[in-house]
């Protein structure tokens, strides 16, 4: 007996001649679809048309997240984010790189959340349980790197 397997191509074709990057405001750097897919382990079932404006809403958000930092580095005559005194990993500032974990982060959850709504069965449903930790964690893991990013605790804790 012989048996057929569909499974999820590694990653989606760029058929339609979309930029595989994303052009940021020109201070915080720009974001390259290929390397997000890769880093954050997305497979051909996240299109580019789904992928993309995730991608957007999230620079969005981690920009004006940063909007206060990013104005006094600004002042202090920093042209970009790269720019900013940080050591460097790898050729990279650790700037750079801790944005485009925050990015990165909030993609994922963004995009684990529209998926986890697909399935409405029992097994569905437990699988939708299963990924709320995922989603918990990118979310983590994108506060982390804008407070890391800023200088800031990861935690605050107060005493009532």
């Amino acid at each position: 007996m012989s048996s057929f397997i569909a499974t999820a191509a590694q990653g989606t074709p760029n058929t339609a001649g979309n930029a595989a990057t994303l052009t940021n405001d020109g201070w915080f750097p720009d974001i390259d679809l290929d390397d997000l897919r890769e880093a954050m382990r997305l497979d051909g079932t996240v299109t580019y048309e789904r992928i993309r404006p995730s991608t957007l809403d999230a620079m969005g958000s981690i920009n004006a997240e940063l909007g206060t930092w990013q104005a006094a580095q600004i002042a202090a005559g920093h042209a970009d984010l790269e720019s900013v005194p940080a050591p460097q990993l790898g050729g990279v500032s650790t700037q750079v790189l801790r944005y485009r974990r925050a990015v990165y982060h909030l993609v994922r959850a963004d995009l684990t959340e529209q998926y986890r709504a697909y399935d409405s069965t029992k097994s569905g449903g437990l699988k939708a349980e299963d990924l709320e930790h995922t989603i918990g964690e990118s979310r983590r893991n994108a506060r982390w790197a804008v407070n890391d990013i800023q200088g800031l605790r990861r935690s605050t804790v107060e005493l009532i």
